[in-house]
């Protein structure tokens, strides 16, 4: 059981490691939010109390020197400064490390810890100095105590879920925390308890009235609740407030507290008073509340009389933590409903039974529903990735002597969990090759009659069943000059050739390509938008790279929405079965064998007077068999570039349950998967670009070798 804790607090500590970076980079933009501070400091609490609670005590030790700055900070008795991000930046990886250390990944150094650590000490401490030099010596004055000066009372009824003692959690030390702030009176009550025989040790049964007096306001008060509130009821109310007119020593009577708890209804409270006995005595003894509850009642009249304060209880937030493997397991079988609904609509047309058509039609309308449901629980908002890229972009153009901001928009846009994963290093390695290319100095900058600081704008968008991810920087742009002279100079193309820009931009791509001057740690090694390619490639999408010489350089990323199920174009060559994705079909068209003769043994068609080349699958893949006389020409738009694929037959639109290709047949270019169709059969999932690029490759050594090379034609 405690390894489950432990497991869930590693889970826990790295999301709000995650949410404690996010907030300190918004903080250095506005260092006078207090909500920004409330919530990293409230970061640090929890993972530091649930720390403790755990057996990460030296992380717990850690974060409290980093939290007890910025409670300096929340209490306004410090101010956040660039070195104090830096600072706590670093405790941040720190405490990451030393996470991944508990869990035996790599090893911490404990060294750098004890140095952030003095650093905050000094940088307190330096601050301290500051504020007390500023302000001259106030004039001594007259030592009055004023009664219940800046004090506020709290009523607290603290009802812990009996499963609390089995999360690790211990009552009684939140209790002795709440006495840590101030006077206290604490009732416990019993009332809960069972009998002996079925009592379970490890339950909680009791609960707690408490009456707080404190000037540390209500943020402490829930601090101290701030890692168990999912795991129990807690009310907290303002009962006595200086700030607000009193009525003497005089405070509520006992019936109007025991209402105002809801301890007891107002009907009720005036069906006792009618009753000549002691208010109290009488509701015990009519078993409307236990004596406990009156003497609680009591204790808070007593305490309350000369301090006063009001607050309503917070709604205690609930929520699921689901593991993603069994996010994973519920899609894989939802794809193999939509595979057995497939399956079942096909026998039902082929047996006509207008009952059975119903059924099957039924159940296709829950299955697709459960397919959209099931897709939607692993959607993900986009913004959680986009957020870890501030801190690179900060970290590395300081790096680099550069002055950078990153703006983002469409943060909610959602995507499948798979995919923003798969996102994280095309995404890093374009950040990092804009940082480095992209923006100039700020010195060049200013003589080019740009501000200073430069510009990465990262954003994402609907379109269709795919996302466009927008990398745009307002740097020197990309000079096309340069990447031809460089692609003739690595033997990529000949120094003849006839390019368009996108063509020309597209070798960067290009394995080893780099335009650095040298080696550093950041580019030079002309990997890094290879690893682009291969991973956005991988996920069946798009790159286009538009720039402009002097003004900067837009990467737009099309990616699918989840790669689990996908529309898709069902057609047929032989007695074989492949599948196109769909969201890259523009169009279907006719090819006879009068179409053929008029290309003269060239594989291009008259599209509505535009040629259009097209490649012939049937001998692509060497499928056997007379071809009709009229087939289909499924039109598909490749890198901005319209290519054709002939086949036999379009069957239709179809519904495809992506099946990955065993290890043998993992390297087929051209094949990117495969799937089940109703009938049991299967069918291979094409990869337009590979297809392309293969055909194109063909075509290239027919014509450096002259030799002629059947059925593989793809551009004029």
């Amino acid at each position: 059981m405690i390894e489950q804790h432990i497991a869930a607090y590693r889970e826990e500590a790295t999301e709000l490691l995650t949410e404690l970076e996010t907030s300190l980079l918004d903080l250095e933009e506005t260092p006078d939010d207090k909500e920004l501070i409330s919530r990293v400091f409230r970061a640090m609490h929890t993972i530091k109390g649930s720390g403790a609670m755990f057996g990460f005590d030296e992380i717990a030790a850690f974060t409290h020197e980093v939290e007890t700055v910025f409670d300096l900070v929340r209490n306004g008795k410090m101010v956040v400064t660039k070195e104090l991000l830096d600072l706590t930046l670093k405790s941040r990886d720190h405490i990451s490390a030393l996470l991944d250390d508990s869990a035996g990944y790599g090893k911490a150094d404990k060294s750098l810890g004890d140095e952030i650590i003095a650093a905050l000490r000094l940088l307190s401490q330096s601050s301290a100095s500051a504020d007390n030099k500023a302000a001259p010596p106030a004039p001594p004055e007259p030592q009055v105590k004023t009664k219940g000066e800046s004090m506020q009372t709290w009523r607290i009824r603290f009802e812990p879920n009996r499963e609390l003692l089995l999360c690790g959690s211990n009552p009684v030390s939140l209790l002795g925390e709440l006495r840590s702030l101030g006077s206290c009176k604490v009732t416990a009550h019993f009332n809960n308890v069972p009998p002996l025989d079925t009592l379970v040790a490890e339950h909680c049964y009791l609960y707690w009235d408490i009456i707080l007096t404190t000037s540390r306001g209500e943020a402490a008060i829930k601090d101290v609740f701030i890692f168990v509130e999912d795991d129990c009821r807690i009310s907290i109310k303002l009962i006595d407030d200086p700030g607000k007119a009193e009525d003497g020593d005089n405070y509520r009577r006992l019936g109007e507290i025991l209402v105002d708890r809801g301890d007891v209804s107002p009907d009720t409270l005036q069906s006792v008073l009618q009753q000549q006995k002691p208010l109290g005595e009488m509701l015990v003894a009519s078993g409307t509340v236990s004596e406990a509850k009156i003497q609680s009642a009591l204790a808070e009249q007593q305490h309350v009389k000369n301090i006063r304060q009001e607050r309503a209880a917070p709604d205690a937030a609930a929520s699921i933590r689901v593991p993603a493997e069994r996010l994973d397991q519920l899609v894989n079988l939802v794809g193999e409903m939509v595979t057995v609904q497939a399956r079942l609509t096909q026998v039902a047309s082929q047996h006509r039974d207008s009952a059975f058509v119903a059924i099957a039609e039924e159940v296709e309308r829950l299955t697709n529903e459960l397919r959209d449901t099931a897709l939607n629980i692993r959607m993900l908002p986009i913004g959680s990735t986009f957020s870890k890229f501030k801190r690179l972009v900060r970290d590395l153009s300081q790096e680099l002597g550069k002055e950078i901001e990153m703006e983002t928009f469409g943060a909610d846009t959602e995507l499948d969990k798979t995919v923003i994963e798969k996102l994280n290093d095309p995404l890093v390695h374009i950040i990092r090759n804009s940082i480095d290319h992209g923006i100039e100095k700020p010195d060049k900058r200013l003589a080019a009659g740009k501000p200073a600081t430069g510009t990465i704008r990262l954003g994402a968008e609907h379109a269709g069943d795919s996302v466009l991810i927008t990398i745009y920087d307002d740097g020197g742009g990309i000079n096309r000059d340069n990447i031809r002279k460089k692609a003739v100079e690595l033997g990529l193309v000949s120094p003849t050739a006839d390019l368009s820009d996108q063509e020309i931009y597209g070798y960067i791509f290009a394995p080893g390509f780099s335009m650095a001057a040298k080696v550093t740690s950041v580019s030079g090694r002309g990997v890094g938008m290879d690893v682009v390619k291969r991973g956005i490639e991988g996920l069946r999408g798009t790159i286009m790279v538009d720039s402009s010489l002097g003004k900067g350089t837009t990467i737009t990323l099309k990616i699918p929405l989840t790669l689990a199920i996908i529309e898709s174009l069902l057609v047929k060559i032989g007695e074989s079965h492949f599948v196109l994705p769909l969201a890259a079909i523009e169009e279907c068209v006719e090819l006879s064998r009068e179409d053929i003769k008029a290309s003269h043994g060239r594989n291009v068609a008259n599209v509505r007077g535009r040629l259009t080349p097209y490649i012939c699958l049937r001998d692509q893949f060497a499928i056997s068999g007379d071809r009709p006389d009229i087939e289909q020409i499924v039109i598909v738009a490749v890198q901005n570039t319209r290519i054709g694929f002939v086949v036999d037959f379009v069957v239709g639109e179809h519904q495809t349950v992506i099946k990955p290709l065993g290890v043998l047949y993992q390297d087929i270019k051209g094949i990117s998967g495969a799937t089940i169709l109703g009938d049991g059969s299967v069918a291979l999932i094409l990869s337009p670009g590979d297809l392309s690029k293969m055909a194109e490759t063909a075509e290239h050594e027919k014509l450096q070798s002259s030799i002629p090379t059947k059925g593989l034609v793809c551009s004029l």
